[in-house]
């Protein structure tokens, strides 16, 4: 089909009814979507006129109204230029909310939109692609004829398994377009090395897709596997065919679609999406349960009414609005609409579907992540040449941080487009509506380096509080500690929080830098031990003058402590210190359960990955819990916790050991240095969330 009237006589017109439930602004029902939505299909051109599909987002309200006709959001990865389109989910969510509209301005990362259009798409697309459902097991892709992109890694595996997908189109008058599609058992077929077909079957009957490339034939799309964080992104040329015999190869029942769009694949690729990570779609506790959010067919049946007040049917307007005000009518739309999507489906050639993809209660599921805290830095405060704290806030209603004195939190940041994990101790005290951090840079450090670019109104995400190692405010015991370096920061929190309490035992600290200069919070002990003579004691070493601490020197600064036989001892900084400590104190005969130490690393990127996505079963001894695809550059964890799974998990970046897991079957490189033993390498363990497989791997999450 080459011209408009050829896809209107096979297809009919877009009826008027449907038409009139396109708004140009948005109105409060629209900007709720917004609010609630975390995950949105982008269709866009970049700086070379290249038609580009992708998945943006993370949380929602990822995309900031402004105006009832601008809004703006972050485009991590390239430029977007002239007629933009999106199509907005809901997890759980049958319908979706689609806009459309064209870049304003871009400030930095951020990209101005102006809206143009505004409507509700059906629900058939995500119902069809049952993409709030549970996963199956990956279907066996065909082989592929020919050479072309869609030979490329992973891309054949993806496409047999993809249910759904967002594709845009661009008309010749400056409007874009992104709709939702969705098919059963795959939505996409590859026809050899550079074809991609795929059915039209029925759905909202506006036809936007198909007048487009009659006018222009540029087409691109973003698909996505249910349980999976990668997207294939495509994009070519689309033509239009009622060609009887490829029809009659995607039939369901006997019934094929009245239609196939045929794209010419230019590129095709398989690529992590941080945005579908953090949106966690595929968990159930993100999906919305009734009353979270309007109806979204309350949200169209608002659009058409106020479309027929405005011209000569304001009396069918108001029998509208005075219908839409009756208790229950809502519920009851809701029953009619499922029950039109029902019958619609079945006379395509559906069965077995489930029509009402929202849930009726809350529901934690497996593996529902514990969200990020978004914060703000409050106050950047400079502790030294290369230390500066960090003062953070919570973004929306304040809330106090608890945790205990010593224990740690992981931020994320985004560097370069891509988040960034790093564990740092908590400085202050417990209790607080501040938190503070204290992050020393580290040379060649990526998270270290960004951190020192920050200011006052930045925002970071957070994770925590992690890790054992603390003390017990309450305890009337002595505490001894010893730090290098950064280590004195959990070491900070200890020391104000024990200093706070009304009674308790004598605070002794050795503390080890290079130079005076180096030493953080030298004025703030300075301070606490003048205003606390009788409980708190602070000795400093310079290691430039008098070499690395070594056991005699630690040995000899214990005995003149003469601590008493209950004392507790805290230990932190690089892992030969602590060993030498602990070395020390075992000579001594202090029991170990009364020894307490952290090692500190720094985060370093994996050395050997793949280039191809690779399976994961995961178990829980003789139990089968399921499976899910690493993506290239993912981690373990992140990967099983988007599927949904049950991944045990704490500090996400290697520090606290939680995450251990024995590898059954397969490869795995990990990031170092991390906390595993030596002994715990050699017995089979790995860390998810900094181990990446170079193979297939077979997981046994059961308590180690």
């Amino acid at each position: 089909m080459t011209t408009v009237d050829e896809v209107e006589a096979t297809l009919g017109k877009p009826p008027s009814k449907v038409m009139l439930k396109q708004i140009s602004t948005l109105d409060e029902g629209c900007r709720t979507i917004l609010a609630h939505s975390p995950l949105a299909g982008f269709g866009y051109r970049d700086a070379d006129g290249v038609g580009r599909t992708t998945f943006i987002g993370g949380t929602p309200g990822f995309v900031r109204p402004h105006s009832p006709t601008r809004i703006s959001f972050t485009l991590p990865d390239g430029e977007a230029h002239g007629p933009v389109s999106f199509v907005f989910l809901l997890p759980g969510v049958g319908e979706t909310l689609r806009v459309n509209g064209s870049v304003a301005e871009r400030k930095g990362a951020e990209t101005f939109v102006d809206v143009t259009e505004a409507f509700v798409h059906c629900a058939q697309a995500v119902i069809r692609s049952r993409l709030w459902q549970p996963p199956g097991p990956p279907p066996q892709a065909p082989e592929v004829q020919g050479d072309g992109p869609l030979r490329g890694p992973g891309i054949a595996d993806f496409v047999a398994a993809a249910q759904f997908l967002a594709l845009s189109t661009w008309d010749d008058v400056g409007g874009s377009d992104t709709s939702p599609r969705g098919d059963q058992p795959t939505v996409a077929r590859i026809l050899d090395g550079r074809t991609l077909v795929i059915a039209d079957r029925k759905g909202n009957k506006r036809t936007d897709s198909l007048h487009n490339l009659v006018r222009d034939d540029r087409i691109s799309l973003a698909a996505l596997v249910p349980g999976r964080t990668g997207v294939l992104h495509v994009s070519g040329r689309g033509a239009i065919t009622d060609d009887p015999e490829l029809l009659a190869t995607m039939a369901l029942r006997g019934t094929p679609p009245h239609a196939a769009l045929v794209i010419d694949v230019d590129r095709a690729e398989v690529t992590a999406s941080d945005a579908v990570a953090r949106s966690r779609v595929w968990t159930a506790a993100t999906h919305l349960d009734r009353g979270t959010a309007p109806d979204l067919m309350v949200v169209a049946g608002d659009h058409l009414a106020a479309n027929l007040a405005k011209g000569d049917n304001g009396l069918a307007a108001r029998l509208l609005k005075g219908v839409a005000r009756i208790p229950g009518i809502g519920r009851l739309l809701r029953r009619v609409m499922n029950r039109a999507y029902g019958s619609g489906l079945r006379k395509e050639g559906y069965d077995d579907l489930e029509v009402d993809s929202r849930r009726t209660g809350p529901s934690d599921g497996p593996g529902a992540a514990t969200p990020l805290r978004e914060v703000r830095i409050a106050e950047v405060r400079r502790e030294t040449p290369s230390a500066v704290t960090l003062v953070l806030e919570d973004v929306e209603r304040p809330r106090s941080f608890d945790f205990r004195p010593g224990q740690f939190f992981t931020l994320v940041a985004y560097v370069d487009g891509r988040p960034v994990r790093r564990a740092y101790s908590a400085s202050s005290a417990p209790g607080a509506a501040r938190l503070e951090v204290t992050v020393k840079r580290v040379d060649e450090g990526r998270f270290s380096t960004h951190v020192h670019t920050l200011r006052a109104g930045d925002r970071l995400s957070l994770r925590g509080p992690s890790g054992s190692f603390h003390t017990d405010p309450a305890a009337a015991h002595d505490v001894v500690m010893v730090a290098a370096g950064s280590g004195v920061t959990p070491m900070m929190s200890m020391i104000r929080t024990l200093l706070a309490a009304p009674s308790g035992g004598r605070i002794s600290l050795l503390c080890s830098n290079r130079g005076e200069e180096e030493a953080i919070f030298a004025d703030d002990l300075l301070r606490l031990e003048e205003e606390n003579p009788e409980r708190l004691s602070v000795t400093h070493v310079l290691t430039w003058a008098r070499g690395r601490l070594d056991a005699a020197g630690v040995r000899d600064w214990l005995a003149g402590l003469r601590s008493p036989r209950d004392a507790r001892y805290y230990l932190c900084g690089p892992e030969a210190l602590v060993d030498v400590v602990r070395g020390v104190l075992t000579g001594l005969g202090v029991p170990d359960d009364h020894v307490h130490h952290e090692r500190y690393t720094s985060g370093a990127d994996t050395t050997a990955t793949t280039t191809a996505p690779q399976g994961m079963v995961v178990l829980d001894g003789a139990h089968d819990v399921g499976t899910a695809v690493v993506e290239p550059g993912q981690t373990l964890l992140d990967a099983g916790l988007a599927a949904g799974l049950p991944m045990p998990y704490s500090c996400t970046v290697g520090n606290c050991g939680d995450c251990m897991v024995r590898l059954r079957e397969g490869e795995v490189a990990m990031n170092g240095p991390n906390c595993l033993t030596p002994r715990q390498k050699a017995d089979g363990f790995v860390l998810t969330c900094v181990g990446c497989p170079l193979s297939k791997v077979t997981l046994d999450i059961a308590e180690p």
